[in-house]
């Protein structure tokens, strides 16, 4: 009788193994089927910004090509908005299954310090993909002016204090900061006058309003190539490959610089650890593509995936740097 007892009390302990061992398994089965099925339907990935910038024009370039990577549609919606506060909102409200995307950028960590009610965390409520690209800064002088190179205006800057004028676009943007980084790399005392647009800052340059401007490539290049402006310097820590003979601020005098632009994929916080890998192995194959590189660079964007790990560091560090600078600057937050 005791045996039998026995026998059944193992009977049922094995019964109820099994049955734990089977929920654990359907828990986890949408899970496996979502990340082998994906992509199942169009893609949105959602831009925090306006179309035709350098971010938009990343994102149509990689999104093309990983649409016909992964069989499907990759629909790029720009949602411009304080901080990417929009943007951040629509994706964390549709469900965490690798079907839509947020763009992210070091605007979006300049947003952290910035914004005193940004109502999402990037580092909390997102999970790092890849980085698309990365793109320095020009910084470029008006052809005729006395400052044919970047250590001809540190000098004008450090005889004249407070004299001369740097051009770039809003208080808060990447190139805004950084000539505030400048300012205090170089140990120089200019004044930054802000517009509103990238056409606004080069008008102001090529009527001599201001003596320096700090732009993306793409907005100088035809200036640079009709001879109006001259590209006295690059922002990254080695020299761009579009313009290998214009020295990096460093190694013009400008002191220990470095402000480097990027532009990633990041995806809501609970998407499938699978998904993340089929998007990031497609990417890094994408990125490779000979004719997207060539598209990339022509616009100043150097194409190149990484992993996770590495974009969330960037993004970190930048968060860091940037918020120094902020308030350094005394920049009230917005």
């Amino acid at each position: 009788m005791a045996d039998k007892r026995k026998q059944y009390g193992l009977s049922r302990r094995r019964a109820l193994l099994a049955g734990m061992a089977a929920l654990a398994a359907a828990l986890l089965l949408p899970q496996v089927a979502c990340a082998q099925s994906y992509p199942n339907r169009p893609v949105r990935l959602i831009l925090p910004f306006g179309a035709g910038g350098v971010a938009d024009v990343t994102a149509r370039l990689v999104t093309e090509k990983l649409g016909e990577k992964l069989g499907q549609r990759f629909v790029i919606e720009n949602m411009p908005g304080a901080g990417g506060i929009n943007a951040a909102r629509a994706v964390l409200s549709a469900p965490a299954d690798g079907h839509t995307l947020a763009l992210f950028s070091n605007g979006t960590a300049i947003s952290v310090s910035l914004f005193k009610n940004l109502t999402f965390n990037p580092i909390t409520d997102f999970v790092p993909v890849s980085s698309m690209g990365y793109f320095d800064f020009i910084f470029v002088t008006q052809a005729g002016s006395p400052y044919s190179t970047l250590a001809e205006f540190i000098k004008g800057a450090k005889q004249k204090p407070g004299a001369l004028n740097v051009g770039t676009i809003n208080v808060g943007s990447t190139q805004n900061l950084a000539a505030q980084l400048f300012k205090s790399t170089a140990g120089v005392d200019v004044t930054i006058v802000p517009f509103r647009s990238s056409p606004e800052v080069l008008i102001a340059l090529l009527r001599g309003d201001v003596q320096m401007a700090i732009e993306n490539y793409s907005a100088v290049q035809s200036h640079i190539a009709d001879k109006a402006a001259i590209a006295v310097s690059s922002s990254g820590s080695v020299r761009t490959t579009f313009l290998p003979d214009v020295p990096t601020v460093k190694e013009a005098g400008g002191g220990d610089f470095e402000a480097r632009s990027w532009n990633a994929i990041f995806a809501p916080k609970g998407t499938p650890p699978e998904v993340i890998r089929t998007l990031n192995a497609a990417l890094h194959e994408v990125l490779e593509l000979p004719d997207l590189k060539k598209r990339a660079l022509d616009l100043g964007i150097e194409a190149k995936a990484g992993s996770p790990e590495e974009i969330l560091d960037r993004l970190k560090g930048d968060i860091d740097k940037w918020a120094a600078v902020i308030e350094r600057a005394g920049i009230a937050k917005q």
